[in-house]
């Protein structure tokens, strides 16, 4: 009796320890199945924000499928020896996200291998000579020439020039330095090592290249262009609301600290780091599109530069504004005077915003924009106009607040004025086309095709640059 009992308990226990188990195995599959879930999902946001990264990475498959083929064809697997697999690991460790870069990584590394190469075969041949002072002369001369070679080398990486442009290739040559001096004292054909390694690099280096300039080519310059252009429209729909938000008819005392136009102009502090590293790639790429090769990039960041001194002056006058709409300040004294200066501040937010259209639309087209902006020319003379007023007017004492926020915004029009100056340098140093040269070209076209009576034949129509 007892026995049957305690064989019901155990077989119980069991039952309610593999319910338990597989509750548990339910929850974990449940668990991977929202992970996978939203893993999936991230991975489809990823690609839709930026189809591009979906080609890059194709890219990269076809390019190692290509050069695997160098591997297994026994003929070129022959002429190149055991060396081939270089040509591989130089696909995976060139192949980058854009044509810039991928060129200044790989020329970086087949010159750099050629250098290292050559230096370490002398360094080899130096080394057989101090063979005959001694049993040793010829691994410590090696080790002394590795030594010294190496440290020169590391110590060339913290010069900026070398650092901003040939820090990839600095590293590459140490690397194959020492590799192939080291093994000089134990390999035989030293010469056809280097020979093999070299070529092999050059192998892979191409393949990249072509890969990477002929298959949906993504270029560094247009990456540079369209963050200068972005970065326009974001600081001019800052002015646009503060106009419609701060000074125009319709202005409440709302909370303004969720406001877009208060948000958007952030990411212009944030872009430094992406606009340099796109500038510095974007030196190595041909020519393409409207860029030259010798475009003047470095123009691209002083005016990135400017863009984010003025995003930064934002800064500081929206925390002011949403500090002024949570604080209860009492009636101006002088309402009449308290208008006219939130008039004067809407029309220079108004003026600075289409300024700042005006020279993003015209970078984008890469056409000059229009001498003497007349937008921006408002906008200063609204700005000195204010300036005038607040230094004679007494009475702006008694809306102080309101004047704070014009003084800071006439500063911000000041630095609108400077990007307008910077603009027009890209827009001469880089051979914007002139808006008045077009139409005059077009016309031109419209004529002959007015003058004829057949269909007007193929007319290649060239604009000065």
């Amino acid at each position: 009796m007892d026995l049957d009992h305690n064989r019901e308990s155990t077989g119980d226990e069991m039952v309610g320890v593999i319910a338990s188990c597989g509750l548990l195995f339910h929850s974990l599959l449940a668990r991977l199945g929202r992970g996978a879930a939203g893993f999936a999902g991230k991975v489809r946001e990823i690609a839709r924000e930026d189809p591009r990264r979906v080609t890059h990475s194709l890219k990269v498959g076809l390019a190692l499928a290509l050069v695997s083929v160098v591997y297994f064809v026994t003929p070129l697997f022959n002429g190149l020896g055991e060396s081939t697999m270089w040509a591989v690991l130089t696909v995976v460790v060139v192949m980058e996200y854009t044509v810039g870069a991928t060129l200044s990584k790989g020329l970086n590394r087949g010159f750099a291998t050629l250098v290292a190469a050559c230096i370490a075969v002398g360094a080899h041949q130096l080394a057989e000579l101090a063979e005959r002072f001694g049993v040793q002369g010829e691994p410590i001369s090696l080790t002394v020439f590795v030594f010294i070679i190496a440290s020169a080398a590391t110590f060339l990486r913290f010069i900026p020039e070398i650092k901003a442009k040939y820090d990839y290739g600095v590293t590459i040559f140490i690397l194959t330095f020492s590799l192939v001096a080291v093994s000089s004292y134990r390999v035989e054909e030293l010469i056809q090592l280097a020979h093999d390694r070299f070529y092999t690099i050059i192998v892979g280096v191409v393949i990249c290249l072509l890969t990477t300039v002929f298959v949906f080519p993504v270029w560094a310059g247009e990456g540079v262009h369209k963050l200068a252009v972005g970065n326009l429209d974001k600081l001019a729909q800052f002015f646009e609301g503060m106009e419609s938000e701060c000074f125009g008819k319709s202005t409440g005392t709302d909370n303004l600290e969720g406001k877009d136009f208060l948000q958007e102009y952030k990411s212009v502090l944030n872009s430094k780091a992406t606009e340099d590293s796109l500038c510095t790639f974007a030196k190595w790429e041909p020519r393409h599109g409207k860029f030259r090769f010798r475009h003047p990039w470095s123009q691209y960041q002083k005016l990135g530069t400017l863009s984010r001194q003025c995003a930064s002056s934002m800064e500081a006058l929206a925390s002011y504004v949403i500090t002024t709409t949570k604080t209860q300040y009492p009636a101006a004294a002088s309402p009449d005077l308290s208008s006219k200066v939130r008039k004067t501040c809407g029309e220079m937010s108004s003026h600075s915003a289409k300024a700042l259209r005006q020279l993003a639309t015209a970078t984008e087209t890469m056409t000059v924009p229009p001498p003497a902006n007349l937008a921006v020319s408002a906008a200063m003379k609204a700005a000195e106009g204010l300036r005038l007023e607040l230094a004679e007017n007494a009475a702006m004492l008694q809306v102080m607040h309101v004047a704070v926020t014009a003084s800071l915004l006439a500063d911000l029009v000041a630095q609108v004025k400077e990007i307008a100056d910077c603009v027009d340098v890209l827009a001469r140093e880089a051979h914007f086309k002139n808006p008045k040269d077009e139409r005059r070209d077009v016309a031109h076209v419209d004529t002959l095709s007015r003058g004829r009576s057949g269909p007007l034949p193929d007319v290649v129509v060239q604009c000065p640059e």
